[in-house]
Formats: C-alpha cells, structure tokens, sequence
C-alpha cells in the first residue's frame, strides 16, 4: 500500500497546489490506516521509510520523514481517542469500522498533526506567517476530503488497497 501511495503522490498529485498553497498529501493514508494492534515501533520505522521516499520524491530534506514519524508516534494515541477500550485488538481504522463522523474527526486530528509538523519544517521560520497558516489548513483540508473520499470509495466497492 505504501508504494501505491508514494507512486500516486509522486506521478499524479506532486504538482497540484490548490490557490497557490493546498496540496493533497495523499500518503498519509498509509498511517491512518494502521490497525490498532501494530507495535509503535513498527509504526514510526514504517513512517519514517515512507517519509524519507516522499523526501526523494520531492527533494525535501527529512521534512516528510520527520513528519511522518511524528504522525506514526501519535497516531495510536489519537486512534485511542475514538474507540472503546473493548474494540477489537486488529481493529483497522476506516469509514466502515468507525462511522463517518469518528473517522472523518480522526483522520482531520492526524493530519492536522502531520502538516503542521510539515510546514512548520519547510517554512523554519514565521516571517510569512501568512503562507505557513493558509498551506497548512488548505492542505490538511484538501487532504482530509481526499482521504474521507478515498475511503467511502473503498468502503462502498469492498475494496481497501488490494484486500478484498
């Protein structure tokens, strides 16, 4: 799945910068989609590998793959915010799983996370304040609505990445 993620981020939504400042950061499916029970560990390595092929990608020196770890630390944090503590061990967050209003509050909650992290690295510093806020909401936006899309479309078709 990882590689499908970075292949679409890079051939097809690498250019799109919505106004100027909102890009769709496709690739952060991959760590809201890690299921309950997967060690942090395994998370953050996952992350940090996938982070570090965007880097390539992009020629963004470790500011993907410092963001996607972050996102890897946290995400079973703020997965445990949305659940009851007797929901399945494999649990495997998605639409179907937790409903639309859960998931669509989780996947907003994790990716407001990674793009601020994001920004906030490629910009290091506040001097254009302005462009770090606005790249920062447009992107988490236009990134929220893709994966909450994305995921219907799976939901709906029986289909998540390859699994049938």
């Amino acid at each position: 799945m990882a590689v499908v993620l970075v292949l679409i981020q890079a051939l097809l939504l690498g250019n799109i910068h919505i106004l100027g400042v909102a890009s769709p950061l496709l690739y952060i499916y991959f760590v809201i989609q890690t299921p309950r029970n997967t060690p942090r560990w395994l998370t953050m390595v996952a992350c940090f590998i996938l982070g570090l092929f965007v880097d390539v990608f992009f020629s963004t020196p470790g500011m993907a793959a410092a963001s996607m770890t972050l996102a890897g630390f946290v995400q079973p944090a703020i997965l445990e915010l949305y659940l009851h503590n007797a929901d399945d061990k494999d649990f495997c967050p998605g639409i179907q799983s937790m409903g639309t209003e859960k998931f669509t509050a989780y996947v907003l909650f994790l990716t407001s996370i990674y793009t601020t992290a994001f920004f906030t690295l490629e910009a290091f510093s506040i001097q254009h304040w302005e462009l770090w806020f606005f790249s920062i909401v447009g992107s988490t936006f236009v990134t929220v609505l893709s994966i909450v899309i994305l995921s219907m479309v799976f939901s709906t078709t029986g289909v998540l990445m390859g699994r049938r």
